[in-house]
């Protein structure tokens, strides 16, 4: 699709780094740090929404994409989460930040969040000591998430100490680099969607 490929659209339509192309989004070389408009012909001209309605719906599609869900499995977690008694966007954000693909890419076993749900996908992991390849899974405190033996000479991790040291690490969670494992040790923590995106307008746009 030539220079700018259909992920870093989507970054330059929604206004924000989503990290679809893992490190490159925190590189010079991000389109929407080179071009921070949204694309189409019209570039720099073109006006972003500005109605209510709109900024929800732009709300709702950058957390989405952000996690790369279908809408389907989105207003699932919304749903689930609206019937709990609490704080809403808290239960929502809980929900999408405890998905097993969104934790192995926060640990650092993989360089995106598209990474990791493939590499889930193809088994890479064992939970707790058995073989799990459910990207939706809910990892709970206790957890224990490590590579096959396997998988660890696979190019993939070959440079797992090397990207892990280049990341923050979160607060509820240690990794163990020369056993190819994570432990989970809290619930993981919701500040950082909070603070990144509006939940509110989510709330209000399933709420129409």
């Amino acid at each position: 699709m030539g220079k700018f490929t259909y992920k870093t659209k989507i970054e330059r339509r929604e206004g924000t780094h989503l990290h679809l192309k893992g490190n490159r989004c925190s590189s010079p070389k991000c389109a929407l740090t080179r071009r921070n408009f949204v694309p189409g012909v019209h570039g720099p001209l073109q006006r972003r929404h500005t109605t209510p309605y709109g900024e929800q719906l732009r709300e709702k599609q950058k957390v989405k994409r952000f996690y790369g869900l279908l809408e389907k499995q989105f207003r699932r977690y919304f749903d689930k989460a609206s019937t709990l008694k609490g704080d809403t966007g808290v239960f929502f954000a809980h929900a999408l930040e405890s998905r097993f693909d969104n934790v192995v890419y926060r640990v650092g076993f993989a360089s995106s969040r598209r990474q990791a749900r493939q590499m889930v996908n193809h088994a890479h992991f064992l939970v707790n000591g058995q073989p799990n390849n459910i990207p939706s899974l809910h990892v709970c405190a206790g957890d224990v998430i490590s590579v096959k033996k396997s998988k660890q000479s696979s190019k993939l991790y070959q440079s797992l100490p090397e990207r892990i040291s280049k990341i923050t690490l979160p607060t509820w969670a240690t990794v163990d680099v020369a056993k190819f494992e994570a432990k989970i040790l809290t619930e993981p923590d919701t500040d950082d969607v909070l603070n990144q995106f509006d939940l509110k307008k989510i709330i209000e746009f399933y709420s129409r």
